[in-house]
């Protein structure tokens, strides 16, 4: 049994908050100055938050490798078996010569590929964040922006920075219903919240986009359809969010961004965008010649239709599990358990909920994706034989991805059960009416260690109630805060990095990655800082719902 401390380090909260720092510290370090593969660099950093725990805080060593443990686990399922089907159905249209076909028609909504990109990377990815998550969208629209002509390094890039405003609302609004069920706040009203936040920094993310695509050229000369997609995004995102349903945010924001993005990009004149060079791509391995079909495919009605059948079927079958009757036949057989042999208490003695491993192994993304996955199988005429060979080439080359995730997950795991997340958090809570600025922080710190806003969310949500209600600050809004600052924390989590480098060939690239996403993260996050710190005080009080 062990019992969580905040303060193990000669009863300080400050020295025992900057010694919790030290496992993401040595992330970091390991990423962006050292260069450290990315594998390397979660084991190293996991290496650092046991020693942390088992010697700074009380927590038995057996303890430490069973919460290690438990996070490993997590990360194999869901996480790497989501986004290791999610690219198998990618490479499967690939090796038929459907993605060619696909390509193609992404082309016609517009010769450039700024436009391309965000049609793919900001609309589409909303849309696969809105209904799937857990690195769905950047598994998949960062293979297909290589498809369009960007370098994997760049389609990384543009992919990363896409999924970032969709992450409040995706999937289907869990992670703001996660903060309502920690926070006992109404999910409407933290919705409502959130709505009037994440919309402001979703106006930037196309423009940033285009700039991280092109540079400045991209900007000077793709700027207008960045920003119709950036203001029909945010627009659609806040009236969704705020009166209509608030799960449904990114999905009806992503269609209607798509929509007026083609329309722009019909009526300006096709001279007003630089077509950008295409350059060499790159996929996964060759193809098994089994199922090599790259044969003269007819760019026919009836092909590009096929070509598009994995992504509809993808949206379809998402769409039908949340039908409450196919979903309680799902979620019927899961599984809720504590972690066999791990006993952790809260600081005030209450039994810890991190202990508790939920197998949902019907109602699971991966799980979706490969029945997604059969029925593309079905549609491209692949025989089982042949795609089960195609699967083995993905999760051969993405094992060093496997093993990042897990060992990430294990980190977190650690630091979470350990007391090490919360003693940061409450540290930062203790500043007092100053935490409204602050309170993003949490949320981003949060998102950069697990990768996922629900799981900062149920990580720290009740921390930001309990810091609004000490400071005298509106609980609503820094609860939404975390969720809003955790946004800006995908961008440069490791488990988005890994999946986007591991798509495109890029193993062990996820520290360039790092290096390149770290200071548009910390721009957004500022960004999102001053927005909470302004709606704190009476200059935008009237925003709060």
């Amino acid at each position: 049994m062990y019992r969580q401390v905040l303060d193990p380090f000669a009863h300080s909260l400050a020295w025992s908050a900057l010694l919790a720092t030290l496992p993401v510290a040595a992330l970091f370090a390991l990423l962006g100055l050292a260069r450290t593969k990315a594998w390397k660099a979660s084991l190293g950093a996991l290496a650092v938050a046991a020693l942390v725990a088992a010697v700074v805080y009380p927590m038995p060593v057996g303890q430490v490798a069973l919460a290690a443990g438990q996070g490993a686990a997590f990360g194999l399922f869901p996480l790497a078996w989501t986004f290791v089907t999610a690219i198998w159905i990618y490479q499967m249209t690939v090796e038929t010569g459907h993605f060619n076909l696909l390509s193609g028609s992404f082309a016609r909504v517009s010769g450039d590929q700024r436009v391309q990109a965000i049609v793919i990377a900001f609309c589409f990815g909303a849309l696969l964040e809105g209904l799937a998550g857990q690195g769905t969208p950047v598994a998949i629209t960062t293979v297909m922006l290589i498809a369009v002509g960007f370098t994997p390094l760049k389609s990384a890039s543009i992919a990363l920075v896409a999924n970032t405003v969709p992450a409040a609302f995706g999937p289907l609004g869990l992670p703001i219903t996660t903060l309502a069920k920690v926070t006992g706040l109404p999910s409407a009203q933290l919705g409502s919240m959130a709505g009037r936040q994440v919309p402001i920094i979703a106006l930037f993310v196309p423009l940033l986009l285009v700039v991280v695509a092109d540079g400045r050229r991209g900007l000077r000369e793709a700027w207008w359809p960045a920003l119709a997609a950036g203001m029909s995004f945010a627009l659609t995102q806040f009236v969704v969010a705020n009166y209509v349903a608030m799960p449904l945010a990114d999905i009806g924001a992503a269609m209607l961004s798509a929509c007026v993005v083609a329309m722009v990009a019909r009526t300006r004149p096709a001279a007003a965008f630089r077509l950008v060079p295409a350059m060499a791509g790159g996929s996964l391995d060759e193809p098994d010649p089994m199922l090599r079909r790259r044969l003269e495919l007819r760019d026919t009605r009836a092909e590009v239709l096929r070509a598009y059948s994995p992504y509809m079927v993808i949206v379809a079958i998402f769409v039908l599990s949340q039908w409450s009757l196919v979903g309680h036949l799902l979620n019927g057989p899961t599984k809720s358990f504590n972690w066999p042999g791990l006993h952790v208490y809260s600081p005030s003695g209450k039994v810890s909920s991190l202990t508790i491993f939920k197998f949902n192994y019907l109602a699971t993304t991966g799980t979706l994706l490969l029945a997604a996955g059969l029925i593309t199988m079905a549609v491209l005429r692949i025989a089982p034989r042949a795609a089960l060979a195609a699967y083995w080439r993905v999760l051969v080359r993405l094992r060093g991805a496997i093993v990042a995730v897990a060992g990430l997950l294990a980190l977190s795991f650690v630091m979470n059960t350990s007391g090490q997340t919360a003693t940061l958090g409450t540290w930062m809570a203790s500043a007092g009416h100053s935490f409204a600025l602050l309170s993003p922080i949490v949320g981003w710190l949060g998102v950069s260690l697990t990768g996922s806003d629900t799981s900062s969310n149920s990580l720290f949500g009740a921390l930001q109630v309990t810091a609004a209600g000490k400071a005298g600050l509106s609980t609503t809004l820094l609860a939404a805060a975390n969720a809003s600052g955790g946004v800006v924390g995908k961008m440069i989590s490791l488990q988005n990095l890994t999946i986007a480098a591991g798509a495109v060939g890029l193993e062990g690239g996820e520290g360039r990655l790092f290096r390149r996403m770290l200071p548009w993260s910390l721009v957004l996050l500022a960004g999102m800082c001053l927005i909470v710190g302004l709606q704190s005080t009476s200059a935008l009080s009237w925003m709060v719902p």
